[in-house]
C-alpha cells in the first residue's frame, strides 16, 4: 500500500538536507520522506582510512550515505556567488548572495569554524593578483570557510540529528527504481525494496554519485535537459613550502586560465594544505582521485594537494558528457588495476612512464600509498595533456616550484555533474511536481550554492502550497 507525504526529497546532501531543513523550519506540520541510497552518518565507515587497501563496499561510504561526498570531503564553504554553480543565473546575484549567506549562517549555527580565509589581507591579495595578472591568469576573490574533513563529518552529524528530531523520515540504504508521473505529473516513487511512496513535491537532490542515474531518469519519463561541461584532469600535489604564500592567504587560490594553444578553460579547484590525496569510488567500482585536510593537527601532512580540471563544452550531436568522463576514468583504472594512476611533472613533461625507483627517489612523497606510477599520455588525449601542462608553467609565476620536475600528478580527476537540466527560478523540471537542484542537476558545483539551493527550492515548495 503506498504511503503518502507532502513533500519527497531524493538524495540526502547538502542540497536534500537545507531543504529539509528549511521545510520543517517553516512548516513543521509537513510531511517530509528522504530517500538516501547510501547510510546514515554514523554508519558511514570507510576501512580503507585503517587498511590503506579499499574494501570494495557497496554503496562506497565516501561517496553516498547523509551528507553525500560533502561528509568526508575537505569542507571548503565557497561564500562567494561567482563559486560553486549557477545559483545568480537562475535566481539573480542579490537573491544568490543572500542564500549563501543565510546557509553560511546555519553551517555556523551547528559548529562551523568562525574563522574566513581570503578577506583582511589585501596588501597580500594585490601581490597574488599581480602575479596572476602577469600570468594571465584570473584570480577569482572568494572568501572561504574551511570546515575540514573530521569537522565536517560532526557537523553534518548533528544536521542529521537535528532534521530526525523535527520529524524528517529518512529511508536509508534505499534506491529509488522509478519516478512516478501521471498526465505529465510527477506523483510519486518507486524504490529498490517495491516501496511506493506518495507527494505532490519531489525533489530531485541528488549529487554527483547520482547524476547517471538522474541522467537515465530524465531520459525514461522526458525531462528537459542539455549537454553539460566536461571538467576532467589531475590532482597535483607539491609541498608545503611552494604554496605556503596562497595557502596563508587565501587557504584556496581559485585561479582560472585560458590556453595559448587550444583556448581551453582549466582552473584549480579544491585545495587542500598539509593534507592527503585520496580515493573516491563511483558505482561500478570506479576509481577517481580526490583530496581531503583535516582540522586537527595530528592529521596535518607535509603536502599541499588540489585539482586542475579542464572544461570542455560539446556541441550536437555530443550528449553524453558524463559518459566521457568515465570513460577517461575507466581507461586509467585499467591501467592500474583499479587504482590511482601517478607521474611525476619531470616525467609528464619527458613523455615517459613513472617509474617506482623514479618516484623513490623525490624529496616529495606520495600521501595516496596505493597509487600506481605510469604515464597519463596513455589516457587523456593529447589536447588535454597540453592545457594542463600550460596551465602548469602558468602557475609556476604565480607560486615558483608548481613546475618542479618532483610535482606529483594524480589521474584522473572527474566532476560528474555535467547533465544539465532545464529548470525555472522554482527548479520546476519540465514535469509538473518534480523539482532539481545540486551538483546532480548540474545546478551547482560545490557544497555552499547545493546547501543555498536546498533553502531556495524548499521556500518555492512552500509558498506553492499556500
Amino acid at each position: 500500500m503506498a504511503k503518502e507525504f507532502d513533500v519527497i526529497i531524493i538524495g540526502a546532501g547538502p542540497g536534500g538536507i537545507f531543504c529539509a531543513y528549511e521545510l520543517m523550519e517553516k512548516r513543521p506540520d509537513l510531511k517530509v520522506l528522504m530517500i538516501e541510497k547510501g547510510r546514515s552518518i554514523e554508519k558511514r565507515n570507510c576501512p580503507k582510512r585503517v587498511t590503506k587497501t579499499c574494501a570494495g563496499c557497496k554503496p562506497c561510504s565516501i561517496t553516498t550515505g547523509f551528507a553525500g561526498a560533502g561528509a568526508f570531503s575537505d569542507g571548503k564553504l565557497s561564500l562567494s556567488p561567482d563559486v560553486g554553480g549557477t545559483l545568480p543565473e537562475i535566481l539573480g546575484y542579490d537573491e544568490a548572495t543572500r542564500l549563501i549567506h543565510e546557509s553560511d549562517e546555519i553551517y555556523l549555527k551547528f559548529g562551523a569554524d568562525t574563522s574566513v580565509y581570503g578577506v583582511d589581507k589585501e596588501a597580500e591579495l594585490r601581490e597574488i593578483r599581480r602575479k596572476a595578472i602577469n600570468a594571465n591568469l584570473k584570480l577569482v576573490e572568494c572568501p572561504i570557510r574551511h570546515l575540514g574533513t573530521e569537522e565536517g563529518y560532526k557537523i553534518y552529524s548533528r544536521l542529521q540529528e537535528h532534521i530526525l528530531g523535527k520529524g524528517v523520515t529518512i529511508e536509508f540504504n534505499t534506491m529509488v527504481k522509478d519516478i512516478i508521473v501521471e498526465n505529465g505529473v510527477a506523483t510519486g516513487v518507486v524504490t529498490d525494496k517495491g516501496e511506493t511512496f506518495l507527494a505532490k513535491e519531489i525533489v530531485s537532490a541528488v549529487g554527483r554519485e547520482g547524476a547517471d542515474w538522474f541522467k537515465d531518469k530524465c531520459e525514461e519519463i522526458g525531462i528537459e535537459t542539455k549537454p553539460g561541461t566536461v571538467d576532467v584532469g589531475v590532482r597535483v600535489e607539491v609541498r608545503d613550502e611552494v604554496m605556503q604564500f596562497l595557502n596563508e592567504n587565501l587557504y584556496e587560490a581559485k585561479l582560472i586560465y585560458h590556453t595559448p594553444t587550444f583556448d581551453d578553460k582549466v582552473r584549480t579547484f579544491c585545495t587542500n594544505p598539509s593534507g592527503e590525496v585520496a580515493t573516491e569510488y563511483y558505482e561500478g567500482g570506479l576509481a577517481v582521485v580526490n583530496g581531503h585536510a583535516y582540522k586537527g593537527k595530528e592529521f596535518k601532512t607535509n603536502n599541499t594537494n588540489f585539482a586542475l580540471l579542464v572544461s570542455k563544452n560539446f556541441t550536437k550531436p555530443f550528449k553524453t558528457p558524463i559518459e566521457y568522463g568515465k570513460k577517461i576514468a575507466e581507461l586509467s583504472n585499467m591501467l592500474c588495476g583499479g587504482k590511482i594512476l601517478v607521474q611525476t611533472y619531470g616525467d609528464f613533461k619527458r613523455g615517459r612512464r613513472t617509474t617506482e625507483e623514479r618516484l623513490c627517489r623525490n624529496n616529495l612523497i606520495p600521501t595516496l600509498k596505493d597509487a600506481v606510477p605510469g604515464d597519463l599520455s596513455l589516457v587523456f588525449p593529447h589536447r588535454i595533456m597540453v592545457d594542463l601542462d600550460e596551465m602548469i608553467q602558468a602557475l609556476d609565476k604565480v607560486t615558483p616550484g608548481i613546475a618542479s620536475d618532483e610535482t606529483l600528478l594524480y589521474g584522473v580527476e572527474v566532476k560528474f555533474y555535467s547533465n544539465k537540466v532545464i529548470v525555472n527560478k522554482d527548479f520546476e523540471t519540465s514535469i509538473k511536481g518534480l523539482r532539481a537542484i545540486g551538483d546532480g542537476a548540474g545546478v551547482t558545483r560545490g557544497l555552499q550554492q547545493a546547501s543555498a539551493n536546498g533553502l531556495s527550492v524548499a521556500r518555492s515548495i512552500i509558498s506553492s502550497m499556500k
